[in-house]
């Protein structure tokens, strides 16, 4: 799989997701993929101070990220 349909993969995760964030006031964006592995994102809006957003993060963000690129190993938020 190229970068480029990494990159593709992942987009199509997180607009499977988005909808459920942006239902809770939040959002979420693709920063970078390094070493095809590991996914940088960020959690944005209401999703900032969410108590719940590590949980988010893993059981819903990751999971469905690892969905479309199986590769992936983890997913981690850089706070703004």
């Amino acid at each position: 799989m190229t970068t480029e349909e990494l990159t593709l993969n992942i987009e199509k995760a997180l607009d499977e997701i988005r909808p459920f964030l942006q239902s809770d006031g939040g959002d979420i964006s693709l920063l970078s993929i390094e070493d095809g592995k590991l996914v940088r994102v960020q959690l944005e809006g209401a999703c900032v101070g969410c108590s719940v957003n590590q949980m988010t993060l893993k059981m819903g963000v990751e999971m469905t990220i690892k969905k479309y690129a199986p590769q992936i190993e983890q997913v981690v938020n850089v706070e703004a």
